[in-house]
């Protein structure tokens, strides 16, 4: 197959395969490809936002994060780890992105 040929089908080939890569990703990846721990809240922050924003802010290492759920209102729980060694816990607010 002649050079020129072999790239055209690798082109058209690649192209055709990525819209079925994407169809096997679920919704939510395709939408928000950074949310590896659940959906995004409708109007707040993923898991994995909090844990960014929580280790720039403090200038430490999430070494736990979950999101728990209580009468319908979801909280992001991170535990977090300074250099000095110090731990604490922090709550987000998983609608607001606001800290408690």
């Amino acid at each position: 197959m002649k050079p020129l040929t072999l790239a055209i089908v690798l082109a058209l080939g690649s192209a055709l395969a990525a819209p079925a890569a994407l169809a096997d990703r679920p919704a939510q990846a395709q939408r928000d490809p950074g949310a590896r721990h659940g959906p995004r809240a409708e109007t707040g922050i993923s898991l994995d936002e909090a844990v960014n924003r929580a280790e720039r802010k403090y200038r430490a290492r999430v070494i736990r994060a979950e999101t728990r759920e209580a009468n319908g209102h979801r909280v992001h729980v991170l535990r977090l780890l300074s250099e000095d060694g110090r731990v604490w816990t922090v709550k987000i607010d998983a609608a607001s992105g606001a800290e408690y």
